[in-house]
């Protein structure tokens, strides 16, 4: 039979309440999420000491987990204090959905986290998230690197799982492009060296953008949290952008639950024989915005800032853009000598002129196209700008 429970008014404040309850390690999420919401009504029911059966019924709830919060309860402020402090040694901050300054893009989600441990600080402006496979290969890494480069440098901040491969390619490219901003959304703890690793890149992240978790500081990464994790990646964008994802993987669930959003799915296309391409081809099979190019993302979600840049290239056009610069430093210089002047070019050629895979060519293609070295024409075909 349940205990009745008392917790006197004055005792914790909601506030100290919700994080005492993020804290609880033995209450699950989805009962965690459901009493945030109806938080009012479980904190009045504890009050007037309701038996946990009868409280779980109104919330419809499981009485176990409302037994566990009710127990929670009593030493609500204490555990506050401790988690606010566990904050603090690591320079961060814990914001509960009852602050007025909880991200705003997170209201939208069915059950919005209650709260939240961020270090740093979330990036005004447009994002985009982009996600991929853990064992990404060389052209994944190279391409979610570049695409996330560029995006940056045009204002776009990138939001990614900070998991290898994809993810952290992502935001080691963000953090390439001057000024660029990143956002890291964990499956584990502030603290928590996971991957082992990318500490100094969560450092740098954080500097530039910031990590965010909705799990209290030292919390291990377990495979439960990752799902829940995907949505805040969706929910911090405008759109997600997939590069490499098996046909079951994280990613494409990060992609359902953008589109539960009404947000915006991108993907690079891959080879038809590659598994990690089968993500990606089955959501353009779907309907999601194929991305070729940097500009391929700008003009599906923010075409106002392709106009300056657009009207760029047309000058660039009418004037010789790279006269007196030489050739680009490192690989992709290489790829611009090995280059007949006026002459068109395939992909293909290319890499057999320069000595190197189609892959890498095609990389360091579009890295010469985006600096007005080249040109790319249609079939398709580049030459080399005068």
């Amino acid at each position: 039979m349940s205990r009745p429970h008392q917790l006197r008014p004055s005792s914790s404040s909601p506030r100290e309440v919700l994080i005492a309850l993020a804290a609880a390690p033995t209450l699950g999420r989805p009962p965690f999420y459901r009493l945030a919401e109806e938080l009012p009504l479980f904190l009045a029911g504890a009050a007037e000491g309701a038996p946990a059966a009868l409280l779980a019924a109104r919330l419809g709830l499981p009485p176990a987990p409302v037994e566990t919060a009710l127990a929670a309860l009593p030493a609500a402020a204490a555990v506050a204090r401790r988690e606010l402090a566990r904050a603090a040694k690591l320079d961060a901050a814990v914001m509960t959905r009852l602050d007025a300054d909880y991200p705003p893009a997170l209201l939208p989600l069915a059950l919005a986290p209650p709260v939240l441990w961020l270090r740093g600080a979330l990036p005004a402006g447009p994002a985009l998230a982009v996600v991929g496979s853990r064992r990404a290969d060389p052209y994944g890494k190279e391409t979610a690197e570049l695409l996330a480069r560029e995006l940056a440098a045009a204002g776009v901040a990138i939001v990614s799982g900070f998991a290898r491969g994809i993810d952290a390619a992502a935001h080691r490219g963000a953090l390439a492009a001057p000024g660029g901003r990143t956002v890291a959304v964990l499956g584990c703890g502030l603290g928590v060296d996971y991957p082992r690793g990318h500490r100094r890149l969560g450092d740098e992240v954080a500097a530039r953008g910031a990590l965010v978790s909705e799990f209290p500081c030292g919390w291990s990464a377990l495979a439960r949290h990752f799902p829940i994790r995907n949505r805040l990646i969706a929910a911090l964008s405008a759109g997600t952008l997939v590069v490499e994802a098996a046909a079951r993987s994280g990613s494409l669930v990060t992609a359902r639950h953008a589109l539960e959003l009404g947000r915006d799915v991108l993907a690079v296309p891959g080879r038809i024989f590659d598994e990690k391409a089968l993500g990606p081809n089955s959501l353009l099979r779907d309907g999601a915005v194929l991305v070729r190019h940097p500009r391929d993302v700008l003009e599906a979600l923010w075409p106002e800032m392709l106009a300056p840049r657009a009207r760029d290239a047309g000058a660039a056009e009418d004037a010789p853009a790279t006269s007196g610069r030489g050739v680009p430093p490192g690989p992709a210089g290489e790829l611009l000598a090995a280059l007949p002047p006026a002459t068109e070019v395939a992909p293909e050629e290319a890499a057999a002129r320069a000595r190197r895979p189609v892959a890498q060519a095609l990389a360091e293609l579009l890295e010469l196209e985006l600096g007005g070295w080249v040109r790319r024409l249609p079939g398709p075909a580049y030459v080399r700008v005068p």
